[in-house]
C-alpha cells in the first residue's frame, strides 16, 4: 500500500484502539447491520462486551467457518479479539488460535478481552497479512473480518493463505466486496480505503486471486449491502488435500 494510505489505515485504526474501552466504529456505514449487530445470536459469557462492542467487522465468520473441537485456526487483522475469543470456545482446549494484527495498540486492547474471557488457547502475533509470521501448513482454518480488503498487496495475501494452510485446510471470511459493475475507481467514490471500501475486491477478482494462490471451490455470497454496489460477503475456499 502507498505510504500515503498506509499511515491512514495505521491512524485511523490507532484510533478505533484508543476508543475500545466505549465501543468501536463499525467500516460501514451502517451499525445497524455491522459490527456488534452482526452477532446477534452471541449468548451472556460468549465474549466480553468489550470485545463484542469494539467489533470492526463487517459479518461474523466464526458462525460460518464451521470450527471444530481440536483445530487450529488463524484470524487475519485480529482487532479487539471478539472473534479469537469465540474460535477459542469452538475448537476447545485442545484447538489452538492465532490472533495476528499488525499495531501493537489494538493487540494490547485484545490481550485484556482475552484475560477477562479466562481464555489460555489464544496466542497473539504482531505481523501483517501480507507476511504472515508462522511456517508453512500451520493452520486448519484462517477467518479474517473486513481486513483483506485494506490491503494494496492482495496477491500477497493470498499467496500467504495459502502457504500457512494445512493440506485440506479451508477459509471463512467475511470481507466487503464490489460488484463486477464497478471499476475501481467507482469503488474508491463510495467510501475510503480506512472504512474498508476504496480497497474492495470485486467478486471476479476475488475468485481470480483464490485461484491463483492455489486455492480451490472459491464462494463468494453477498449478505448485506454496504454502499451502492458494494456488499459484506462471506468467502469460502479450501486448500485441495494434495497440496
Amino acid at each position: 500500500m502507498s505510504e500515503t494510505t498506509s499511515a491512514e489505515v495505521r491512524d485511523y485504526y490507532r484510533a478505533r484502539a484508543a476508543e475500545a474501552a466505549t465501543g468501536g466504529t463499525c467500516c460501514s456505514t451502517d451499525t445497524r447491520t455491522f459490527g456488534p449487530a452482526a452477532y446477534p445470536g452471541l449468548g451472556p459469557g460468549s465474549a466480553p462486551d468489550a470485545a463484542l462492542l469494539s467489533s470492526l467487522g463487517c459479518g461474523n465468520p466464526t458462525a460460518v467457518a464451521e470450527l471444530r473441537e481440536g483445530e487450529t485456526v488463524l484470524d487475519l487483522g485480529s482487532g479487539a479479539g471478539l472473534d479469537v475469543i469465540l474460535s477459542a470456545r469452538r475448537v476447545g482446549p485442545d484447538g489452538l488460535v492465532f490472533g495476528l494484527d499488525f499495531l501493537e495498540e489494538m493487540l494490547a486492547v485484545a490481550r485484556r478481552n482475552i484475560e477477562d474471557a479466562e481464555i489460555d488457547n489464544i496466542v497473539l502475533l504482531k505481523g501483517t497479512i501480507e507476511q504472515i509470521p508462522l511456517p508453512a501448513h500451520t493452520v486448519d482454518v484462517i477467518i479474517s473480518n473486513c481486513v483483506i480488503n485494506l490491503s494494496l498487496d492482495k496477491p500477497a495475501v493470498f499467496a500467504e493463505m495459502a502457504r500457512v494452510l494445512a493440506p485440506g485446510g479451508r477459509l471463512g471470511i467475511s470481507d466487503v466486496v464490489a460488484e463486477d459493475r464497478l471499476s475501481p475507481a467507482e469503488r474508491a467514490e463510495r467510501g475510503g480505503h480506512s472504512q474498508c471500501i476504496a480497497g474492495a475486491l470485486s467478486v471476479t477478482e476475488y475468485r481470480q486471486l483464490l485461484d491463483a494462490a492455489g486455492l480451490a471451490d472459491a464462494e463468494v455470497t453477498f449478505t448485506q449491502q454496504a454502499a451502492d454496489g458494494m456488499h459484506a460477503a462471506i468467502i469460502r475456499a479450501r486448500k485441495p488435500v494434495e497440496a
